[in-house]
């Protein structure tokens, strides 16, 4: 093999008569100082080691070097930081800053790093919810997964709140593969998958992929159901609202909330009936917009029923807006009475406040990299979008108990990654102790000692 004792010296242009050289010869590097902040966050929540309890571990216990908990934290983390193919970790696992993060700096074997890397972590990707071969021996307890995102939520509080509203959202995820439960979306024109997202705030309590040839709302009584159960056995009292687009008013959906005492407000698809009830109030609006030159809107309601779909009368709203564009008539069908939520304030302060969770999902797709579904597995697919599910739930837990003191409380993820995360840091390792300096030069030390103090007090 050839040596190389001396660094190849890299020289730039030179600035006031200074020559500018450079060389990789600084030892132990990292770029992901901000990795030991996210690990702290982890240990104020517990994410990472419940998340590894939802996984049952076949393989023959003395043979194994990388526990459940290693990889799936290398998953998590990971994605969280912004890496999000499973290539990456061949070069992460010799970052011993990860090895700190991950809590295991030194393997079991010699020709083994202490971190996991591609394969190993693509043979857990693979873990099914019943069964092992002889290449995939990790099994996943799905019903776990998907009860702990509400656990986390839960525990968020420090007491029960009065009222909760939870968001429901179908979005598309983009293939371009020949993944299983492959199908074209007319309306997306596109092949995709369709998955289901539900938000209360900033909280994601499920992340559940399907195929395209369904309905938007298909599986979406069956998971409220799961969690409002799971909610109201630590919150009995709390009022709970659904809130979603008109491809959730289903009757079997609305059914099921008055059957339990869930209150919804849904948008609802115009037709010929709805338009022609709004008409009049509609060119009322239109005359003053005329005389006055600007856009206007007013409100009406009336109770509405279909004629064969729906099994009882609801309450209907219409806005009759005009613009000088023209006119944009929009509906919703709400459960609340009157006198809890007038019609302007049921659809400008509550219903519209639903565009908030649009911004979720774009953050969980776009930069914690939820639409990543390469696989030709659909349940790896799956595995794969609660891995990015469970990474925005930690950015989101150091956004709350970090950064509520701080210009990044309400940062997207990419900021927090860039301005947090991603800080210079020399490690020396000995015997007694991980020594990680940080950059003297790091320009958001108030902040991220700011965080560091108050997920640290969190922890305890």
């Amino acid at each position: 093999m050839h040596t190389q004792c001396n660094p190849q010296q890299l020289e730039f242009a030179g600035v006031e008569h200074r020559r500018v050289v450079a060389a990789f010869d600084a030892g132990t590097v990292s770029s992901d100082g901000g990795a030991l902040l996210l690990a702290r966050t982890d240990q104020a929540i517990g994410l990472i080691d419940r998340l590894a309890q939802c996984f049952r571990d076949h393989r023959v216990a003395d043979l194994v070097e990388h526990s459940v908990r290693t990889l799936v934290g290398q998953r998590v983390l990971g994605i969280a930081a912004g890496y999000e193919d499973l290539n990456d970790h061949d070069a992460l696992r010799k970052d011993p800053l990860w090895g700190a993060a991950i809590g295991k700096l030194t393997p079991k074997r010699r020709d083994c790093a202490a971190l996991a890397g591609k394969s190993t972590l693509n043979r857990l990707e693979w873990a099914r919810a019943s069964g092992t071969t002889r290449y995939q021996r990790i099994e996943i307890d799905t019903a776990a997964i998907e009860r702990l995102f509400v656990a986390l939520f839960l525990e968020a509080h420090t007491a029960a709140p009065e009222e909760i509203v939870l968001d429901l959202d179908a979005t598309d995820d983009p293939l371009h593969g020949n993944q299983e439960g492959r199908f074209f979306h007319g309306y997306y024109d596109h092949y995709c998958y369709l998955p289901l997202y539900i938000f209360c705030g900033r909280h994601l309590l499920s992340a559940t992929l399907r195929p395209a040839n369904i309905d938007g709302a298909a599986g979406a009584k069956e998971e409220v159901e799961r969690l409002v159960a799971q909610i109201r056995e630590r919150w009995p009292e709390t009022r709970i609202i659904l809130r979603a687009d008109s491809g959730f008013a289903r009757e079997a959906l609305m059914g099921w909330c008055e059957g339990h005492h869930v209150e919804y407000v849904f948008g609802l698809a115009r037709n010929q009936r709805l338009e022609a009830w709004l008409a009049p109030t509609l060119a009322r609006v239109g005359e003053r917009v005329t005389a006055e030159g600007r856009a206007g809107r007013e409100f009406a309601e009336q109770s509405y029923r279909t004629r064969d779909s729906r099994s009882r009368a609801r309450r209907g709203i219409g806005k009759a807006q005009v613009t000088l564009l023209g006119s944009n008539p929009r509906f919703v069908v709400t459960s609340l009475s009157v006198t809890a939520w007038e019609a302007r304030a049921l659809y400008e302060d509550l219903y519209c406040a639903r565009g908030e969770m649009e911004n979720r999902i774009k953050e969980a797709q776009l930069e914690l990299f939820a639409d990543r579904t390469s696989s030709h597995a659909f349940h790896t697919n799956q595995l794969r979008l609660w891995f990015s599910s469970f990474a925005y739930t930690l950015i989101e837990a150091l956004r709350r108990l970090g950064l509520q003191e701080t210009q990044f409380a309400r940062a997207s993820t990419n900021r927090i990654r860039l301005c947090l995360l991603k800080v210079g840091a020399v490690i020396t390792v000995s015997v007694r102790r991980v020594k990680v300096a940080l950059s003297s030069a790091y320009a958001w030390q108030a902040e991220f000692l700011t965080a560091f103090e108050s997920v640290s007090a969190a922890a305890r």
